[in-house]
């Protein structure tokens, strides 16, 4: 029945659908549906939109997976009706009335806050030559190297947005914790994944790239929430 099962992947900042280049071919493979989108990152209400008009044009019940910032965007695109499951993957979980910076205050800003650089547009970027140390410290260079040189800037509007009523109240979730994440604390993901009750919580190892670092557990937490939702 795997063929029948949607799967929509939704990155986060300073990236795009690209970023799940190792979690979509072994779920393609095992016959599930997938897309990713590939959101503007211009404002939260305009990422959510864009990814609920997907979500609700994949034939059947969806599992919407996010990373990072994309774990906002899934907390108000899941309301669409199809939308039967959410995956948060280091991610950003709020409440109805949260933002990304009311979150970000809870704590000490991560060591990779230190490395954004806004620019003149109103859009943040990481430091090209402190992208792996706050991004993915535990990628190879090749592949810090290409995330750092093609990354997507957010803007910074984004971190202000406040969420809507999340999804995840009335929707099954899952959700894993990055305990080296610097970009999100790993105190504040283990206080977001406790909020909202997911059926399961894994804590990895990993940075913030753990869709990359660690795709195949991620793949495997991806495919036990699809086969739950069955």
């Amino acid at each position: 029945m795997a063929s029948q099962k949607n799967i929509l992947l939704v990155h986060g900042a300073w990236g795009d659908g690209s970023h799940w280049r190792h979690v979509i071919p072994p779920l393609h493979v095992k016959g599930y549906r997938v897309s990713a989108v590939q959101n503007p990152l211009t404002s939260l209400p305009d990422d959510i939109d864009r990814t609920r008009k997907l979500a609700a044009a994949q034939d059947g019940p969806t599992l919407l997976v996010g990373h990072s910032y994309g774990g906002a965007v899934i907390t108000g695109a899941g309301h669409a009706p199809n939308v039967v499951g959410l995956v948060y993957v280091a991610a950003f979980a709020p409440d109805e009335g949260d933002s990304l910076g009311s979150i970000f205050a809870r704590r000490e800003p991560p060591p990779g806050a230190g490395n954004i650089r806004p620019d003149s547009d109103g859009f943040l970027w990481i430091a090209r030559d402190k992208f792996r140390e706050s991004f993915g410290q535990d990628l190879d260079e090749e592949e810090a190297l290409v995330m750092a040189l093609t990354q997507k800037p957010i803007a910074a509007r984004c971190f202000e947005d406040k969420s809507g009523p999340p999804a995840w109240k009335g929707k099954p979730s899952w959700y894993q914790v990055s305990a080296d994440d610097r970009m999100i604390p790993p105190e504040t993901e283990e206080w977001m994944a406790e909020r909202i009750q997911p059926r399961k919580t894994i804590t990895l190892q990993a940075s913030h790239a753990s869709l990359a670092s660690h795709a195949d557990d991620i793949v495997a937490l991806i495919e036990e929430a699809a086969n739950t939702l069955g």
